[in-house]
């Protein structure tokens, strides 16, 4: 019989059961929170066994605890990973992998449209400590591969891109990244391992933001790096002296979170296609912004390395900022929130939302219009948020 953690289990079972096994303790169904700041031994040697690694246990929880211990495990499985370390934020794993590995001298590759915080460390914080850091456009392969050739430490990359929803090759990419022994490190927010493996394509580390879609319910901050163990375990190091912990109660609420994610992402995935679908064809629609659209410039590439195009599209309004405005202003089924990932659709423009860190002519040059409306689907009915967009639009 197929055990959970069998490869060969599909990721629904797996999102599960994986790491989830039991037994707990008192016989719970699932695992407990493990509230516990310190953990205590019966003797000093067992004490010590533990604290020098010679036997399994946890010491602290900065260090480590048994709720966050599983969740790590989950995510490892579900990405195809040797390991995972949690974070409490997503930004703090994307801040704690670049200071974990990186060294004054190191040169980093990435694409101008990042997440607003991730761009506002490369542009502001990496430089500070002599980390040099070139930004390419995001779909000019050439490019990236040109810049990479010139000497690279660390390649970020993150597809689908927010909010312009680009689509980045990362089998392409990997391939020259690890031919000049540079570390490959994909933001899969967006996608989550039910819609994209990164490391299937070859990279060596995968980051979320796990508030959005990995938890999907907008109540709990957390972050996860999973990857390659020797890398996880350099990261892990810097978790414990850096101190920016997942915390035993969002690993639990994530961990619950996760259990729904297939069920969650199909319908998000549904959702925001018909939806996109809808808006390429509305006479008050500039533009759509979604991969899973054919006339999508990176439909070819989404199609080749995606098993679901996600739930999350971007679209500009007929006319100027202040359509934006009507727009937003005029849904029923949407909160106007800084936010994306959960079963509540949630809209907003770059300048609130992914992107509020950086300036007008910062977003112009990452390649963002000022007047993008960034929707992030949830799990209603899609006729319902189609009607509720048309009669918002139906204002301008």
């Amino acid at each position: 019989m197929t055990t959970p953690k069998d490869s060969s289990s599909r990721l629904d079972t797996q999102a599960v059961w994986s790491a989830e096994e039991g037994p707990f303790p008192y016989g719970a169904a699932v695992m407990p929170i493990v509230q516990s700041a310190t953990f205590a031994y019966p003797d000093l040697d067992s004490w010590s066994a533990v604290a020098t690694g010679q036997a399994p246990g946890h010491i602290y929880a900065r260090n480590s605890s048994p709720t966050l211990d599983v969740l790590e495990k989950k995510i490892a499985i579900l990405d195809g990973a040797q390991s995972a370390a949690g974070f409490s934020t997503g930004m703090a794993a994307i801040s704690s992998t670049f200071f974990a590995l990186l060294s004054p001298g190191d040169k980093v590759v990435s694409v101008k449209d990042s997440y607003g915080g991730t761009n506002v460390l490369f542009e502001e914080f990496l430089p500070r400590f002599g980390i040099q850091v070139s930004l390419c456009d995001t779909t000019d392969f050439a490019a990236i591969e040109a810049q990479i050739a010139k000497g690279c430490t660390l390649l970020y990359l993150e597809t689908p891109t927010n909010p312009t929803l680009k689509v980045i090759d990362i089998a392409r990419l990997a391939r020259v990244a690890r031919a000049h022994g540079a570390i490959v490190v994909t933001d899969n927010t967006f996608s989550t391992p039910i819609n994209q493996r990164p490391i299937e394509l070859g990279s060596d580390l995968v980051i979320y933001s796990a508030t959005k879609f990995l938890s999907g319910h907008s109540d709990v901050l957390g972050g996860l790096v999973t990857g390659r163990a020797d890398l996880i375990a350099k990261i892990y190091h810097f978790r414990e002296i850096a101190g920016a912990t997942l915390h035993a109660d969002a690993a639990y609420a994530i961990l619950r979170g996760v259990k729904t994610l297939a069920l969650r992402m199909a319908r998000h995935n549904s959702n925001a296609q018909q939806i996109s679908e809808h808006l390429a064809r509305h006479p008050k629609v500039a533009a759509v912004y979604y991969p899973g659209l054919p006339q999508h410039p990176g439909y070819a590439i989404a199609c080749s390395q995606m098993r679901g195009f996600g739930g999350v599209l971007s679209f500009v309004p007929a006319g100027d900022f202040s359509s934006v405005r009507t727009v937003l202003n005029g849904l029923h089924y949407a909160q106007r929130a800084a936010h994306l990932g959960g079963v509540a659709t949630a809209a907003g423009p770059p300048a609130v939302t992914s992107h509020v860190e950086l300036t007008a002519e910062e977003r112009a040059r990452a390649g963002i219009p000022e007047a993008l409306i960034r929707y992030s689907v949830g799990i209603e009915d899609p006729a319902d948020l189609i009607a509720d967009l048309d009669q918002a639009l139906a204002a301008l």
